[in-house]
């Protein structure tokens, strides 16, 4: 996942072969085939629904569009895009120009529904109870479902089993493998993390969190709070110390010259042991046949829990929309079936968030049960609006450090920049 233009940027990033397969003969409402599914839409006289989505997920959904079509006599057009996504997403839908349905990321929502850009989907209980508890909460924004979650996605430590055949206990006994290795020479870098010249609050967040690190305080109810905001807080004050540690002027496991462009290239090529990524990373390192296995990411000794982000990706329903009740149709009852999340998975390798396209996904891909493992206490990424403010200060103060930068200093910026932004 990388979640954001971070990439929920390097969600877009990778292709892969899509490929539709067929579901099972008993099967819930959820799971169900996309024929039964579409024979419960409402009647139409004619029309187009509108789909925009990434490339990958284009033509995963091309045959599902087509058949769900002919069955309720519209046309069905799946666009591609692939550039700023969310935003042209929203521009469009204020100029009226924009799809029925649109795909993304979870944490869009909550400036989505600030925006008026999507409407609430009603799942039944049964449908609820068929996706992870972890993927209908986040969905869940305001109490209300806003979106059919069909993926879930975290990342978690991949590591050469040929360089370091155990997975390591804490960030400390990775870190010394690491310059081990590099020492003897078998290895060019420590650590693979993109950090680049921006900073990536999401792919360094689990070492943050370890660290003591938060981003907000919560509510009464548990929510983020964009109120409570707690980047100069002392505990992050120290988990920036720890990245400082970690960073050119340390331990020379975070360096900026790795980046997103670079950091599964150089693991995938034999130069680093270890790497921290999501599922998307898989296919460039199976095809450099690199012998890897994925485990969380350890925390650090005496630490908290390194605990990653967890992304959904998921299917909204637009406000302005022009076929509105047949986008509502679309998304609660026919892309919420195992042919749909399946056909999803092979195009782009990320767990399904529908229970039994899973367990088919786990029995021949042991990396989808291991990434959810790595995942299971992960926090699904705050939805609330302002988290949109927390990206770049966090990278700017993350890059500081890295370089050897004053830790209080680059958390008292980080937390001026976002408190300002936010008008607290």
């Amino acid at each position: 996942m990388r979640i954001r233009a971070l990439g929920v940027a390097a969600l877009a990033t990778l292709a892969f072969a899509a490929t539709a397969c067929g579901g099972s003969s008993s099967q819930t409402p959820a799971e169900g085939t996309a024929s039964s599914a579409a024979s419960s839409a409402p009647a139409t006289a004619g029309g187009t629904l509108v789909i925009w989505a990434d490339p990958n997920r284009v033509k995963a959904l091309k045959p599902f569009a087509d058949q769900f079509g002919t069955e309720n006599g519209v046309t069905v057009e799946v666009k591609e895009i692939s550039k700023d996504n969310q935003t042209t997403f929203l521009t469009a839908s204020q100029q009226g120009s924009g799809p029925d349905i649109m795909i993304g990321a979870h944490d869009w929502i909550g400036n989505l529904v600030q925006n008026g850009a999507i409407d609430p989907v009603t799942l039944t209980e049964e449908q609820k109870a068929a996706f992870s508890p972890k993927a209908i909460q986040a969905m869940t924004f305001n109490g209300q479902i806003y979106g059919a979650p069909y993926a879930v996605e975290n990342i978690a430590l991949i590591r050469n089993t040929e360089l370091a055949p155990d997975a390591p206990a804490t960030i400390e006994d990775m870190i010394a493998k690491g310059k081990e290795l590099k020492k003897d020479g078998k290895v060019k870098e420590v650590l693979c993390l993109p950090v680049g010249q921006k900073g990536d609050a999401f792919h360094v967040y689990p070492i943050f969190a370890s660290g003591g690190g938060a981003l907000f305080g919560t509510t009464s109810s548990g929510d983020p709070d964009p109120k409570q905001v707690l980047l100069g807080s002392e505990g992050s004050v120290k988990a920036f110390e720890k990245l400082a540690e970690l960073g050119e002027k340390g331990e020379g496991a975070l360096r900026t010259s790795l980046t997103n462009e670079n950091y599964i290239p150089t693991f995938a090529g034999g130069k680093c042991a270890f790497l921290i990524s999501g599922p998307w990373a898989i296919g460039e390192i199976k095809k450099a046949g690199v012998s890897y296995d994925i485990t969380a990411v350890p925390p650090f000794k005496d630490g908290q829990p390194a605990t990653p982000f967890v992304g959904v990706q998921a299917f909204f329903v637009a406000s302005k929309g022009k076929n509105k009740a047949l986008a509502q149709e679309f998304v609660a009852n026919y892309v919420t079936n195992k042919d749909v999340a399946k056909a999803l998975y092979d195009a782009d390798p990320r767990p399904p968030a529908l229970s039994a396209a899973l367990e088919e996904v786990q029995a021949s891909d042991p990396d989808a049960a291991k990434f959810m493992e790595a995942g299971k206490d992960g926090l699904p990424m705050p939805a609330i609006p302002a988290m949109a403010a927390i990206w770049e200060p966090f990278g700017i103060a993350e890059t500081s450090v890295v370089k050897g930068g004053d830790p209080a200093k680059a958390a008292a910026a980080a937390q001026k920049a976002i408190d300002g932004a936010l008008k607290n």
